[in-house]
């Protein structure tokens, strides 16, 4: 009888990453899938990005609605409330011997919280980094200590998983899955690239590259962070493509304030998603990137790309030589900005190893799922004293 191992994606940063993952338990005979499509994935207002799951050709076991796009720390509660009872009673109705939750979004946390109290093995992926600056970094140690198997990416982000009391055979170190992705054969070709962000190939030049999200510990930071960063875009003379925020509180309205600024200067591209292979072509052929997205950290550097940092919400997480941290005011934001684009920074990157790979991610983390011994073993969690 085949395991059921269920995965849940709740947008397309999280979609990009585990896909890999996906296509490994497919091609394992003793393994089915089950897909829990929920969050932005179902929402128009963050480009309806299943349909990138759907055009991929993964079935979707079950969508798992939560509401319309966040717009404040109480809708957020809401929201993982309700991501909470509808995981609950999908569960009671259909059981997975294992659930697989990802990183830090509270859509994730909702959905482990139902499988922990509905008795399910739960493992997580990508436990252990930090994030200080935003609300994530709490939601990722909650599931740590919710969930009975590790996968993180590096060695620091394991050993703070046994920092914080979880037994050592539970903890696999197995790199960042989503890079296993970055293969040559899949990359867009310039036309198409200019195809897919809405200009004219022959208007077509490598871009600088932008996403900026919520910082959710500091909202009253997210208009200000905003304008500083579109003054310093504003002396910029060349392409421009940005990135839709993610969907926590917050992101609609970086959102709204960068598509309007997109539709006022000239040569610049506001796009909700570009789907993974799309965005991975773009960090590619980039000139560089800047915002506060994690991507400038785990996957810019196996492009040699350099990333400019903004603010603190990357906080506390392991970076490869290319990424240039900023403070979140007009003056530093230049400056990084006129380092990534240096002929000398790019120049000193050449070689870079990025610290997240491993090669053989993917087929790490389905190993386990497909032969870890499941029951009352695995459920039963040992508090362990690391010394």
């Amino acid at each position: 009888m085949s395991r059921r191992i269920a995965v849940v994606t709740s947008s397309r940063a999280d979609y990009g990453f585990i896909k890999p993952v996906l296509r490994e338990i497919v091609a394992r005979p003793a393994l089915q899938m089950e897909l829990l499509v929920t969050g932005s994935h179902l929402m128009k207002e963050f480009g309806r990005t299943e349909s990138e799951i759907l055009a991929d050709r993964f079935p979707i076991s079950a969508r798992i609605p939560i509401g319309h796009a966040v717009e404040s720390p109480a809708g957020m509660a809401d929201a993982l409330g309700r991501s909470i009872s509808s995981f609950a009673q999908l569960f009671a109705a259909c059981r997975p011997d294992i659930l697989v939750v990802i990183a830090d979004r509270y859509e994730m946390f909702g959905a482990a919280v139902a499988g922990v109290t509905s008795g399910l093995t739960v493992a997580h992926i990508s436990g252990g980094d930090l994030t200080e600056g935003v609300l994530d970094d709490a939601f990722r140690h909650a599931l740590t200590k919710l969930c009975h198997l590790h996968f993180p990416s590096n060695e620091q982000s394991a050993a703070r998983i046994r920092q914080m009391g979880e037994e050592p055979w539970r903890i696999h170190v197995v790199g960042e899955p989503s890079l296993d992705a970055l293969t040559p054969t899949e990359w867009l070709t310039d036309e198409e690239l200019a195809q897919k962000i809405g200009i004219d190939p022959s208007e077509w030049e490598p871009p600088l590259l932008v996403t900026l999200h919520p910082v959710t510990l500091k909202p009253e930071r997210i208009a200000a962070q905003v304008a500083h960063l579109t003054m310093v875009l504003d002396e910029y003379r060349r392409l421009i493509v940005i990135t839709a925020a993610n969907g926590d509180a917050g992101g609609q309205l970086i959102n709204d304030a960068l598509c309007a600024y997109a539709q006022r200067r000239p040569r610049t591209r506001f796009v909700k998603s570009l789907g993974w292979v799309a965005y991975a072509s773009l960090m590619r052929r980039a000139r560089a990137m800047i915002g506060n997205s994690s991507s400038g950290l785990l996957e810019a550097p196996s492009f040699e790309l350099p990333a400019v940092n903004v603010g603190d919400r990357q906080q506390g997480r392991l970076r490869a030589a290319n990424v240039i941290d900023v403070a979140d005011d007009t003056s530093d934001i230049r400056t990084g900005l006129e380092q990534a684009l240096s002929d000398a920074f790019r120049e000193r990157l050449k070689g870079l190893v990025n610290p997240y790979y491993d090669r053989r991610s993917s087929q790490k983390i389905v190993n386990v799922l497909e032969t870890v011994e499941l029951g009352e073993q695995i459920r039963m969690k040992r508090f362990q004293i690391c010394t």
